[in-house]
C-alpha cells in the first residue's frame, strides 16, 4: 500500500471549514477529498490507499454519529476523527466507545489535527496490511484439494499421521504426502507455523468438532468404566459376602 498516496476525507457542511482543511491536508502531501454531507460521502467508492475520515458531528442529513454507525465493521481500515463546535461529554463518550480515534472541539490547533491524522493513517496502513495478509492466507487455503484440507484440519487439531490415516481411511504414507503438499502450498515453515496459520483462518476448531470429537465418542463406547466405579462394585461384592442375609437369619 506504500505506493498509494494517503487520502484524508473531510465531511463538513461548512464550506469555509472544508476549504481550510483541504489546504492543510495538501500541505502535508496527503490527498484531500471533501464532502458537504454524509450521503455524498457514502456515494464515494472506497479507496485502496491508507485513509481516514475527518467528520463533523452536525450535518444536514445523517449526522456524524449516525454515519459512524453506518461505517462500523465495513470500513475498519478508515479511522474517524470527529470535529465539532457543539460537543459535550455524552457525545464524546458515544463517539469514542464506537471506535473514534479522536474527538476535537472547534476551534482546534492545526498541529493537534495533523497529529491525529498521522496516527489515523498509520492505523489504516496496519489494517490494510493485515487484510492483505489474510487474503493471501485464504487464497493459499483455497488452492488446497479437498483431501488436503481434511489432512490440514486433522494435523493442526493434534493428531499424528497414523491417527489421521485411521480417521480418513487412507495409508500413513498417503497422509505424509498430503501433509507435505499442505506445508508447501500454505508456505508453512514448521508444524507450529501451520497451527498458527490455521488459527488465523479459524479452521482448527471445526476440525476438532468434526473429526476428533467424533473419534472420542466412538472410543467412549468401548472404553472400560472408570476405576472408581470398579472399586465401588468390588467393595459392594465384598460387603455382600461378609454380611448375612437378613431374610435368611429372620427365617431361622
Amino acid at each position: 500500500m506504500s505506493h498509494f498516496t494517503p487520502v484524508v476525507f473531510v465531511v463538513d457542511d461548512d464550506r469555509s471549514v472544508r476549504k481550510a482543511l483541504e489546504l492543510l491536508i495538501c500541505s502535508e502531501g496527503w490527498q484531500p477529498e471533501t464532502f458537504g454531507s454524509a450521503r455524498e460521502f457514502l456515494a464515494r467508492p472506497r479507496v485502496p490507499a491508507p485513509s481516514c475520515l475527518v467528520l463533523d458531528v452536525t450535518l444536514p442529513d445523517l449526522n456524524g454519529l449516525e454515519l459512524q454507525t453506518r461505517l462500523a465493521g465495513d470500513r475498519i481500515d478508515m479511522p474517524i476523527i470527529f470535529i465539532t463546535g457543539y460537543g459535550d461529554v455524552p457525545m464524546t463518550v458515544r463517539a469514542m466507545k464506537a471506535g473514534a480515534l479522536e474527538f476535537l472541539t472547534k476551534p482546534f490547533d492545526d498541529d493537534v489535527l495533523l497529529r491525529a491524522i498521522r496516527q489515523a493513517l498509520e492505523h489504516s496502513r496496519t489494517a490494510l496490511r493485515r487484510a492483505a495478509e489474510m487474503q493471501t492466507l485464504r487464497d493459499r487455503h483455497a488452492s488446497l484439494s479437498g483431501r488436503e484440507r481434511e489432512v490440514l484440519a486433522l494435523v493442526v487439531s493434534g493428531l499424528l499421521n497414523k491417527q489421521v490415516a485411521g480417521e480418513l481411511g487412507i495409508s500413513e504414507i498417503t497422509v505424509k504426502a498430503h501433509r507435505g503438499k499442505v506445508m508447501r502450498k500454505m508456505k508453512a515453515r514448521s508444524l507450529a507455523d501451520l497451527v498458527n496459520i490455521a488459527a488465523e483462518l479459524a479452521i482448527a476448531d471445526p476440525a476438532e468438532s468434526r473429526f476428533v470429537a467424533d473419534r472420542r465418542s466412538r472410543l467412549a463406547l468401548v472404553s472400560p468404566p472408570p476405576l472408581d466405579t470398579l472399586y465401588r462394585w468390588d467393595s459392594y461384592q465384598t460387603h455382600r459376602a461378609t454380611v448375612p442375609d437378613s431374610r435368611s437369619t429372620g427365617s431361622r
